[in-house]
């Protein structure tokens, strides 16, 4: 194990035994990673986005570090442990703005799922997300959490497979059937 990664898993530790100072250092070592990941996941959205990268990973930091039983493993696990901050953060977002508009003149945004393009017609398509989640963690709880990390963590697939400690051939093959059913949500309610 290099010594980053060692440093951060002892943060990690630090963390949850309560150690004040541990929260600052760890933000300090792992803010430009997650400053990108926020990148990539606002990147999916409106271009009218209220929410900017800088917000987001704060907001999602202080909600992880926040919690009195927080315990993170490593690296990996604390990466989708923020996903899944990160996607709690923007439901309530777009719930609050679909709220508010109700379907007011929303634009056609391409939402990206690796090579392959999923359309996106309104920010409430990040509720549209949500359900599939939901549905998922029901039927399947790992293609949930896959779903969350990719969509509103950006992590990659071998990150993924890291996290969730399955063969990255097993999380690939689930997550093109996860985005085909993405798709057939997307089509049916374009029917609408």
């Amino acid at each position: 194990m290099s010594a980053a990664k060692q440093e951060t898993t002892q943060l990690l530790l630090d963390l949850a035994d309560g150690t004040a100072e541990a929260a600052d250092k760890l933000f300090t070592i792992l803010y430009d990673d997650l400053r990108v990941r926020a990148d990539l996941v606002l990147r999916r959205e409106s271009r009218g986005h209220t929410l900017q990268p800088t917000a987001l990973v704060h907001e999602a930091f202080i909600r992880m570090v926040d919690q009195r039983r927080a315990r993170f493993s490593n690296r990996a696990h604390f990466c989708a442990i923020a996903a899944q901050a990160m996607r709690r953060i923007l439901v309530d977002h777009a719930r609050r703005k679909h709220a508010q508009r109700r379907g007011l003149g929303w634009r056609r945004v391409p939402l990206l799922f690796g090579a392959n393009q999923v359309a996106v017609d309104r920010p409430e398509d990040v509720l549209l997300v949500e359900e599939l989640i939901q549905s998922l963690a029901g039927v399947d709880p790992r293609q949930a959490r896959i779903v969350e990390m990719r969509f509103f963590g950006g992590l990659s697939m071998e990150e993924i497979a890291a996290a969730l400690d399955t063969p990255l051939r097993t999380v690939e093959a689930e997550w093109t059937m996860i985005r085909a059913e993405l798709r057939a949500m997307l089509g049916k309610r374009a029917n609408k």
